[in-house]
């Protein structure tokens, strides 16, 4: 009896054996790794190489994809070797592999997509950008004969809010807030304000008060209406005419709310020198706006990814002109790379970088990647990452794969980057997936 046991349990271990080395076998390994789904641009051929030792027939729809450059709906394929894919027109169809041509195997989601290219950037551009109101940035306490009020604080204004009417008139200039403040006072009246708070808008009513010391009426808040800065152009689309820069959202410097843009412009800049980033302490680029420096483009929008907009033309000093492919955040892997920045004047240079651990996303989220910088001569500039590079362009394989937007303070060698999928869809030139496959034909 012990003996059958024995024997029963020496053939369990030898079977778990087996299933652990068949498991971790090369072939069963690349079969994990076959994807469900396969995102491809038109024209864009790609090939997978899971070194499978089957041959499968391979059948999709031809007028969307051809497989090893057959234009035929059913081809014979060879796994061990590299599959060849050549997306041809934008669409959807399922890449259906049969063993035999009858057991099936694997079914892929092929998703084509227009192809799209753009110049990535890297030149220091200056923006400047008006919000859609007047933002409230603090309250302060007004002397009064009576005791000190905060008008404003009576109003249930909190900081980050924004002021978009003003007795039903759209206001975003900080020079008309006295008059309005001084009519309403004189007349013992208040002002009927429109707010945005977050997505939601709501209406209060807030009374000016008269400061015996300044001798004005005043609402009782720390007010402002623009913003200004340097920062990094991404890319710059020709074909649609729109750019993207930043990486990242433009927020008030005292609230830290996003700056809800009412309209902007992006300058030519020029890097005059750099404060070097130090464990704790990052640094930044001190740059100034050129001096008769031609408008580059407007900013129509400021959101989680950068700032959009349209543009003419890319600006001087470009690294290369030419068009380059993008890539699908499911593209970025770690490994070597390289980002395009100006350290000094308007001059962009291409620096080596490690992309040391990359995010999987498949819906718009920050923090993609994180990278390293690796190249010599950028930390002996700069310490690593500083201020006014966001927006700097990471490239990978000769495609743009997105974009630096955040130092780590205590390690300015290293920082978070986004990926440039979902820059390109703020900048209105890519669909979400959803969108993608709903036109799909």
């Amino acid at each position: 009896m012990y003996q059958k046991h024995s024997k029963k349990r020496r053939m369990g271990l030898v079977a778990v054996l087996m299933l652990c080395v068949a498991v971790c076998s090369a072939p069963i390994q690349h079969f994990a790794k076959f994807p469900n789904q396969l995102r491809l641009f038109q024209g864009q051929s790609v090939s997978l190489h899971y070194a499978m030792p089957v041959h499968a027939q391979g059948s999709l729809n031809p007028q969307v994809a051809g497989i090893n450059g057959s234009s035929d709906a059913s081809v014979r394929v060879d796994l061990s070797q590299p599959l060849s894919i050549q997306p041809k027109h934008s669409g959807v169809t399922n890449l259906k592999l049969k063993l035999f041509g009858k057991i099936p195997f694997k079914t892929v989601k092929l998703q084509v997509i227009p192809d799209l290219r753009v110049v990535p950037g890297g030149q220091t551009i200056g923006v400047k950008v008006k919000s859609a109101g007047i933002m409230v940035v603090g309250h302060h306490r007004v002397q009064t004969k009576e005791s000190s009020v905060s008008p404003g604080e009576e109003a249930k204004l909190r900081l980050g809010d924004l002021i978009v009417e003003i007795n039903g008139e759209a206001c975003n200039d900080i020079s008309k807030i006295a008059p309005y403040a001084e009519t309403a006072g004189r007349d013992g009246g208040a002002l009927q304000l429109l707010v945005q708070r977050g997505k939601e808008r709501f209406k209060t009513s807030l009374k000016p008060a008269y400061d015996e010391e300044d001798k004005a009426w005043r609402l009782g808040l720390y007010i402002r209406d623009s913003a200004a800065g340097v920062g990094t152009l991404t890319f710059y689309a020709p074909d649609q005419g729109v750019y993207g820069a930043l990486g990242h959202v433009i927020t008030d410097m005292d609230t830290q709310s996003p700056i809800v843009v009412g309209s902007g412009e992006i300058l030519q800049s020029n890097v005059n020198s750099i404060s070097k980033s130090q464990s704790g302490e990052p640094g930044e680029k001190r740059a100034n706006f050129l001096k008769g420096g031609r408008i580059l483009g407007n900013v129509e929008r400021n959101t989680p990814f950068g700032i959009f907009g349209q543009m003419k033309q890319m600006p001087e000093h470009s690294y290369n002109p030419e068009l380059m492919p993008v890539a699908f955040a499911e593209e970025v892997k770690e490994g070597p790379a390289q980002i395009l920045t100006v350290v000094e004047k308007q001059k962009v240079e291409r620096f080596d970088i490690e992309i040391v651990h990359v995010t999987k996303q498949t819906s718009p989220a920050t923090k993609g990647m994180v990278i390293k910088i690796t190249d010599p001569k950028l930390l002996e500039r700069t310490g690593g990452i500083v201020q006014g590079m966001s927006g700097s362009p990471i490239i990978q394989n000769g495609k743009l794969v997105g974009a630096v937007t955040h130092v780590f303070v205590n390690d300015p060698a290293s920082g978070y980057g986004c990926f440039i999928e979902w820059m390109l869809q703020d900048a209105g030139i890519m669909l979400n997936p959803e969108q993608a496959t709903s036109k799909a034909v």
